[in-house]
């Protein structure tokens, strides 16, 4: 993919540097970021539940922010979780740490998070205020009034 250079445009608009950043973001690959996989479903029509699959984590090992429509899902393994005295012959679940990071778009708050059966629900819903909701424009006629030029010219 080419790298498209902004700047040019950076010089001629203002309040779009968040637009360029997240386009910039776009055209960098994350490094083939796979772990944890995870789900975005639409629940409703404003509502939305990503779930991410952190088998042999607690909820005390993930953390979840949600910052300037940024959400942040960090997982962290604690030492010796493990039992005492045993010894791991093969590891085939992950016990590496990860940070996942989510774009949330404008007005989408974070509701909740559950963690289930190895799965991290993280609910959202897409609040839009009022003042920036379409509202209908009432249409009125004026009233017609009938305008009588050639009568006034033939009276005088």
């Amino acid at each position: 993919m080419r790298h498209v250079d902004f700047s040019p445009l950076y010089r001629s608009t203002v309040g779009f540097d968040r637009l360029f950043t997240m386009l910039d973001s776009l055209a960098q690959p994350d490094g083939a970021q796979t772990y944890p996989p995870y789900n975005i479903e639409k629940t409703g029509d404003d509502a939305y539940r990503i779930s991410m699959a952190v088998a042999g984590f607690s909820d005390d090992e993930i953390s979840i922010e949600a910052h300037r429509n940024v959400l942040t899902v960090k997982g962290e393994r604690k030492e010796g979780t493990e039992g005492e005295g045993s010894e791991v012959l093969y590891r085939g679940i992950a016990s590496r740490s990860f940070e996942r990071r989510f774009q949330l778009a404008d007005h989408v708050d974070v509701l909740g998070a559950e963690l289930k059966n190895g799965l991290l629900f993280v609910d959202l819903k897409r609040n839009i205020p009022e003042e920036l909701k379409p509202r209908k424009i009432a249409i009125t006629s004026a009233p017609a009034k009938a305008k009588q030029i050639e009568a006034k010219a033939a009276a005088h």
